[in-house]
């Protein structure tokens, strides 16, 4: 946009802002189209599963069993409405969010100013921004002084940026989405929403596509992989039936029936429903899950990509040393709260005990322009962070208050001079307080405060004074130098001063981020860091937190680096500092390249790409901007770090449980088939009726199958390394326990079957399809753990599963011997005998895989077996 603008000396005129708004549109950067709970409700009914699930009610209605065709859709239906339910909650949270945001801003129009909402600024406006405020818009500074911003959401910079009027490039340019911490601005707008800077980071994440999530991808897999096994034993079906002589019609209605009972019609109603229950887990934890399946990706997670300023640090600086040439102390307290203390020695000190720290403190305390205030039981600061870390460090030491009134005169801070001086009235002189960087503020000095008093500033002293900067500056540290002197009224001349001391401050790591990184790891997850701020900030944070020492990349170097020697180098041990969007972008998408499943943490605009381009995008829900909480899967409400690893716990359990009852399920439809084609094979009458496989498919498997998805996380989840991408929800091993289990089952089924045959098929089959359904619900227990014997886990450790399996023989047992129940099943009353039979069958179901289990878990352990 060009930079002379139409503009009068009282600001826009009505008519202009007219002109400029029809030309430049709204100050906004455009949502995507709500979405409307018909287009929410219709994406439920996505995926290869439901089609084949709407297949096999269409075949049901053709084949005249109106009663399979609707419970199958009753089953379409509750997954849907499961799924738009915790959908639609989700979306209404992010607007109550976004409704926390309503910006304003102070413009001059007509000669008068006047607060608008932001959205209504043009190009050209004259806005007024003071220190604490956001800025609206891209601003060419035309007055302000000491002005500083916080760039942090648009950058990942955790230090404020001065500013100065008719500074080149950047130094002279406020930003929309950026915060003036310091000074109060006046500018001219030049760019407004999408064109500003903070606009085109949002354009970039909006050209991101949608993404599957790798439990979408695994269902989908295996939906295809069910489909066409049930297509090839139809059609083997249908081709045994013709060469033995067989009706083709008869022999196509058969193989479409098998079709129909291979299909686990409770599966995507069993995963939507313990999706849900993990989400409300989730929600009561302070995590908002925005997909279903989002926690479960997120357990499968290989490498958490974490923003370092309001992800891992507390987003507030903390002066954390101070050093004078006699002592050093060290400061605790969390942000900007005056509720911890100073030591020395381990012994705490104050201004009053420590006259050396009383005096540091006393220019800390008047040489700034930050103030502190208690908001309930936090503490809110207004100004400069680094100059609030100065208040909150003078107020931990019991530093005396100065009186607004005895601040006489003010030489303020900028990049050029690189300090900042306070006259302020003391008893009955005049004192100078100085503060700066290190080397300015020592080269003006030339005496110190030591135990004796004051003392001549020789060249060893020098040089100790610079050997302490540099070890600080080394620990990631930013280092401030404090000096005073007495000075006659008007006299703010910065020269031979006395050097105080340091004091060392950082954005500091939040209390649980180093627990969180350390559990991470034990189970396999590689968290890397990726940060706007320096190499040395960046390192130190690291190894606060827990990180170790990994190299330090910088974004110049990511630049030139091809995209092979990046992918070599993501597989060592390295962080990322000084990055740009498109570096945290390039980075996710070189490890989702090499096969890993990427999570990113973040909170500001800047993050918003590499969210919605990673497996999953987690961003901090108070900090957060609207932004990158719109692209990312899941939100922290309470932007605590620890609530990701709780969440990976959380996912971890899903994909166990939704593996244990995909195995039980298609054990139990495996076990049915091989009976229906065994007994094809045989020539005998229909073994089991199509109400028959329904019942035992969706009634009783389905309440069963979600009480396994309620088990309780195994002790060794967060120890195991994460599942490798692409790994099956089946597998090798499960296709063997679907084989043991259908062979078993069916086998049992057909000699009960046949055996009571001469008695009668009614009773036959009664006896048969009971058996069938009594050996899936006692398999049950083999699918608790699928390495674990149930007697180390506990038989009654999981109540809901004990109440389902008691129900479900109870409805069996209904289905036996209640009339309504038997016109629709066409069963006939067991005997005691009959029982019996049934129960001798169904025990080896339980004994043996607990004696499999036990042998591999002593085998493990390495115990003898």
């Amino acid at each position: 946009m060009q930079d002379a603008l139409p503009t009068r000396g009282g600001g826009l005129d009505t008519e202009a802002v007219a002109a400029l708004r029809e030309q430049y549109g709204w100050n906004e950067i455009p949502r995507q189209k709500a979405l409307s709970p018909f287009v929410v409700l219709a994406r439920q009914f996505r995926g290869f599963l439901i089609l084949i699930l709407g297949l096999a009610a269409a075949i049901a209605f053709l084949l005249d069993e109106r009663i399979d065709a609707l419970a199958i859709l009753v089953v379409l239906v509750l997954n849907a409405v499961l799924g738009f339910v915790q959908e639609w909650r989700a979306e209404t949270a992010l607007e109550a969010l976004r409704a926390m945001l309503t910006p304003v801003a102070v413009v001059v129009r007509d000669g008068v100013e006047r607060k608008i909402a932001a959205r209504e600024i043009v190009p050209g406006d004259l806005v007024i921004v003071s220190a604490g405020e956001a800025i609206p818009a891209d601003m060419r500074l035309q007055a302000g002084t000491e002005l500083r911003t916080d760039e942090s959401a648009l950058t990942g910079e955790s230090l404020p940026v001065p500013k100065t009027v008719g500074g080149e490039g950047a130094a002279s340019r406020l930003f929309a989405g950026t915060t003036l911490v310091a000074g109060r601005a006046t500018g001219i707008v030049t760019e407004t929403g999408l064109q500003t800077d903070f606009g085109k980071v949002a354009a970039l994440t909006g050209a991101v596509g949608e993404k599957q999530t790798e439990l979408q991808k695994r269902l989908g897999q295996l939906a295809k992989e069910i489909g066409l096994a049930s297509l090839v034993v139809a059609a083997l079906v249908v081709a045994v039936g013709w060469y033995g002589g067989r009706p083709i019609f008869e022999m196509v209605m058969t193989g479409l029936s098998l079709t129909v009972a291979m299909v686990p019609e409770g599966l995507p109603a069993v995963v939507t429903i313990t999706l849900a229950l993990g989400a409300s887990a989730m929600a009561r934890r302070q995590a908002l899950t925005r997909r279903l399946q989002a926690v479960e990706t997120l357990g499968a997670a290989s490498v958490i990509c974490t923003d370092k300023t309001g992800t891992l640090t507390e987003n507030a600086m903390r002066v954390t040393r101070l050093w004078t040439p006699d002592s050093a102390y060290d400061v605790t307290g969390e942000g900007y709260s005056t509720d911890g203390f100073i030591e020395r020695d381990g012994i705490r000190v104050d201004a009053e005990s420590d006259p050396i720290l009383g005096a540091l403190l006393r220019t800390a305390l008047t040489c700034t322009n930050a103030s502190l205030r208690r908001d309930g039981e936090t503490w809110a600061m207004i100004g400069d962070p680094t100059e609030g870390a100065l208040v909150a460090v003078a107020r931990k030491g019991r530093a005396c208050e100065v009186a607004p009134a005895d601040r006489i005169a003010e030489v303020a801070f900028s990049s050029e001079r690189k300090r900042m001086s306070v006259l302020a009235r003391e008893g009955d002189g005049y004192r100078l307080h100085v503060k700066g960087a290190p080397e300015v503020v020592l080269d003006r000095s030339t005496a110190y405060l030591g135990q004796d008093g004051i003392e001549s500033l020789d060249p060893s002293a020098r040089q100790r004074i610079a050997d302490a900067y540099a070890r600080m500056a080394a620990q990631g540290l930013r280092v401030l130098a404090l000096a005073a002197r007495p000075a006659d009224e008007g006299d703010v001349r910065e020269h031979d001063l006395v050097f105080l001391g340091l004091a060392g401050m950082i954005d500091p790591p939040r209390p649980e981020v180093k627990s969180a990184i350390a559990l991470a790891r034990s189970a396999g997850i590689r968290v890397m860091m990726i940060t706007g701020d320096g190499r040395l900030t960046a390192a130190a944070i690291a190894e606060q937190v827990g990180l170790g020492r990994p190299e330090v990349v910088e974004g110049g170097d990511l630049d030139a680096l091809s995209d092979e020697q990046l992918s070599d180098l993501l597989r060592n041990d390295v962080l990322f500092a000084r990055t740009r969007p498109e570096h945290k972008l390039r980075i996710v998408e070189t490890l989702q390249a090499q096969g890993l499943i990427v999570a990113m943490t973040g909170d500001g605009v800047n993050d918003a790409p590499a969210l919605k381009t990673a497996d999953i995008g987690i961003a901090m829900g108070v900090r957060g901007t609207e932004v990158s909480r719109s692209a990312a899967d899941l939100i922290l409400l309470d932007d605590n770090f620890s609530t990701i690893v709780n969440a990976i716990a959380e996912g971890r359990r899903q994909f166990d449980n939704v593996r244990k009852f995909v195995r039980y399920l298609l054990c139990s439809n495996a076990g049915e088939v091989m009976a229906i084609l065994a007994n094809l094979f045989l020539g005998g009458p229909v073994i089991f009726l199509a109400t028959q496989i329904l019942w035992m498919n969706l009634i009783t498997d389905g309440a069963t199958a979600v009480a396994l998805g309620l088990e309780k996380a195994e002790p060794e989840q967060m120890r195991s390394p994460p599942r490798r991408r692409g790994e099956p929800i089946l597998g090798r091993t499960g296709m063997a326990l679907v084989l043991c289990f259908g062979v078993y089952t069916s086998a049992a089924s057909l000699w009960i079957f046949y055996s009571l045959l001469p008695l009668g098929t009614d009773l036959a089959r009664t006896a048969a399809f009971t058996g069938m359904l009594v050996f899936e619900k006692v398999s049950v227990f083999a699918f608790r753990s699928l390495q674990k014997p149930v007697t180390s886990i506990g038989w009654l450790s999981n109540p809901v599963l004990i109440a389902a399996f008691t129900a479900s023989l109870l409805l069996q047992v209904a289905a036996v011997y209640w009339p309504p129940l038997q016109t629709l099943l066409k069963t006939v009353p067991l005997s005691i005998d009959e029982w019996l039979t049934i129960g001798a069958f169904a025990l080896p179901l339980v004994v043996v895989p607990e004696v499999v289990k036990g042998f591999t878990a002593r085998r493990l352990d390495g115990a003898p077996a």
